[in-house]
């Protein structure tokens, strides 16, 4: 079976890529029930309002599964990785305890959101979305800081192989990759739940609903996803100029850039080939790499030949992650694009079937490029699990038969799923028909 240090990373790998999808729709979502409820105390269409309802059902649903699987993941740290949890506790603990505030804060107005429909006035009731956005931003706010730590770690000093000097508020806020890491984080969310919704309300366009219900519903996705997505291409640039100063092999990783060279061309594609020491296949722009790296097109980008073969991430695990996150970046945006660029044409929302299946497609690979983005983090970061400090196997636990838990959890999370869609089901069967406008 696998080893510890593998099967730890697995487990941990698992547990994650399971709940980030959770924490997007959670942090997505009540941007959505805003507008939503808004446009109906605005408009007074009662469809908005149902929808509202509709979404808010569905939030709690997600919210409860992400709370199961985010308990799972906080006892990992602790299971999985004691080295790492005895030397980072008190260095990057504090996000960890302020997390939980506003996990709870987002617990308590989404209960008091969905059981106060009649009892708070409606416009108090509409305003209880705005501390669940806020909480479930904040929640992403501190777990990406701790990211961001693990990837330049601060707030501390090493003297004579001792932590001294310890700042928790340092080491949460001043890390050089907080900044990027959360707004491209947070962006992302919000792109991958307006393509979300939008590709349930397009897949039922496509089965003949064409109901001002669905076209208002695909119409509030997009729209989130319109307003979002080419700042999620602008801070991916920005966060992968800060990997070519920051964490150089990270990006000559990504950019299968092998050699050290100036004016170094942007690679789009290609396969990464070791035992030749090259990225064949790729369509190469010349010195573009270089100037969107340091703003310079003959500047000097680091290969990846360049760094001690014990300190360089898995090139193949960089490379095509960051390839398609990219490719699905630019792809959100001319999706976004051709759909208002349809409506404004015909002066209103009725795209046709071939668009609707577009973004049915969209929908889905939205949660697709999340996961893509959080590869290139994780394992753009490897061997280090604190960069430059601590390696992966040296945080990982010592203890045997850590692949029997990945195998058990991996059924738990099978089962979390099973039951999720089993109820989302039951609840979608039990609606009523579709509102009309009004």
């Amino acid at each position: 079976m696998f080893d510890t240090v593998t099967s730890a990373r697995a487990l941990m790998g698992m547990a994650r890529g399971f709940h980030i999808v959770f924490a997007t729709i959670g942090i997505g979502l009540p941007p959505l029930l805003f507008a939503a409820e808004g446009l109906y105390l605005r408009t007074g269409k009662e469809f908005y309002r149902v929808m509202a309802k509709r979404w808010a059902v569905a939030t709690a649903v997600l919210f409860a599964v992400g709370a199961v699987s985010g308990t799972i993941l906080s006892f990992s740290f602790g299971l999985l990785w004691p080295s790492w949890t005895e030397f980072a506790g008190g260095i990057i603990g504090l996000p960890f305890f302020l997390e939980g505030f506003a996990f709870f804060t987002e617990a308590i107005f989404l209960g008091l959101y969905l059981y106060s429909w009649d009892k708070l006035s409606p416009r108090a009731h509409w305003l209880c979305t705005i501390p669940i956005a806020v909480a479930a931003l904040g929640s992403a706010f501190f777990i990406i800081s701790v990211n961001s730590w693990m990837n330049q770690p601060t707030g501390f000093d090493i003297v004579n192989g001792v932590v001294t000097n310890v700042n928790p508020t340092a080491a949460m806020l001043t890390s050089r990759a907080f900044p990027y890491e959360f707004t491209h984080g947070a962006l992302a969310a919000y792109v991958a739940m307006g393509l979300g919704i939008a590709g349930v309300y397009a897949l039922a366009m496509l089965r003949g609903d064409r109901s001002d219900y669905n076209k208002k519903a695909l119409m509030l996705g997009l729209g989130l996803a319109a307003v979002f997505a080419p700042l999620q291409v602008v801070t991916g640039d920005l966060s992968a100029r800060h990997l070519a100063h920051r964490q150089p092999e990270k990006f000559a990783a990504m950019e299968g850039q092998y050699a050290t060279e100036k004016g170094a061309p942007l690679r789009i594609g290609g396969i990464p080939f070791p035992n030749d020491h090259e990225t064949k296949f790729a369509i190469e722009i010349p010195k573009l790499a270089s100037f969107l790296a340091f703003e310079d097109f003959n500047a000097e980008i680091k290969g990846y030949d360049s760094f001690p073969p014990d300190e360089v991430p898995n090139i193949f695990l960089a490379h095509f992650p960051f390839q398609i996150m990219v490719a699905l970046g630019f792809t959100f945006v001319g999706v976004s694009a051709l759909f208002w660029g349809h409506a404004w044409w015909k002066k209103r929302i009725d795209p046709p079937r071939l668009l609707l299946a577009l973004l049915v497609a969209v929908g889905a690979l939205g949660f697709v490029a999340i996961e893509a983005g959080w590869f290139v983090t994780e394992f753009g970061r490897q061997p280090w699990v604190i960069y430059h400090i601590m390696k992966t196997s040296g945080g990982a636990t010592s203890r045997d038969g850590i692949w029997v838990l990945l195998i058990v959890f991996g059924f738990v999370y099978m089962a979390l799923t099973a039951g999720m869609a089993g109820v989302l089901l039951l609840q979608q069967r039990g609606r009523t028909q579709t509102p009309r406008a009004s």
